[in-house]
């Protein structure tokens, strides 16, 4: 496994300081040849991109993806705005790029930034496909993002449990992607800064190999971002590692409010 670090930075702000601590970690897993997730961990933006497409086809959509959000961390404006230019830009890499002939390449997008631009600092999630973002908070742990996939649309309808979702044979088909034939507008959620949150976004590489109580249980036994990351990744290939799996931990501290 790569070296796992833990980042911090501080943010002055008017109504008091913001603590950030993160780390994140990518590995192929057992059972792939090649790794087609992708992550940024660069302030204000946590996002992951699980690719998907034959050849190198999801490996270039997620790289190509996390690029255009990297160049748009460094011009300095990370809004729903920019970041839908830079998945617009990032489609048409895809399209141009050689390798990238199957009609089903593409990549998920899910993460977080910090918007602070306002009164109130917030978090605003943005999801496309099923990659997640979960929020633990108080103990508790909430999947705050919606999948985009034939699951969970048989699961909103009725139609299948939970349960029964985990097993199901459509539980890799997304109903929407970074790609050519797909909105490049992701689902976007608001959220309050609160002192003590940890999230995690990962890839499915995690979910299917961990429940949302096992993730829970990583977070609460590994205060460090690091070793919460690298708890995680082993217990996920010690499971079978049977996808590519990528995971990023982000802890938020607010000492003076």
């Amino acid at each position: 496994m790569p070296e796992v670090t833990t980042h911090t930075r501080r943010i002055p702000l008017h109504g008091g300081d913001i603590e950030l601590s993160w780390a994140e970690s990518t590995d192929t897993g057992r059972r792939r040849e090649v790794n087609q997730d992708a992550v940024l961990a660069e302030y204000p933006l946590f996002v992951v991109a699980d690719g998907m497409g034959g050849h190198l086809g999801g490996e270039i959509a997620s790289t190509s993806t996390v690029d255009r959000l990297r160049a748009t961390v460094a011009a300095g404006s990370v809004t729903p705005k920019s970041i839908e230019k830079a998945l617009s830009r990032a489609v048409k890499d895809i399209v141009a790029h050689p390798e990238t002939t199957d009609e089903g390449t593409g990549t998920t997008l899910t993460g977080l930034y910090l918007e602070t631009s306002g009164e109130e600092p917030h978090w605003v999630t943005l999801n496309i496909g099923d990659s997640r973002v979960y929020l633990l908070r108080d103990d508790d742990i909430v999947q705050v993002t919606t999948d985009h996939s034939v699951v969970q649309e048989l699961i909103a309808a009725g139609r299948l449990s939970p349960e029964e979702a985990e097993n199901h044979p459509y539980g890799n088909v997304i109903t929407r992607a970074v790609g050519p034939s797909d909105s490049v507008k992701p689902d976007y959620l608001r959220l309050e800064v609160v002192d003590g949150d940890r999230f995690v976004i990962c890839s499915d590489g995690l979910t299917k190999e961990l429940t949302d109580f096992g993730i829970r249980h990583f977070l609460e036994a590994n205060r460090d971002p690091a070793d919460a990351v690298k708890a995680m990744m082993a217990a996920a290939l010690e499971n079978g590692g049977r996808d590519n799996i990528t995971i990023v931990v982000l802890d938020v501290a607010r000492p003076t409010a």
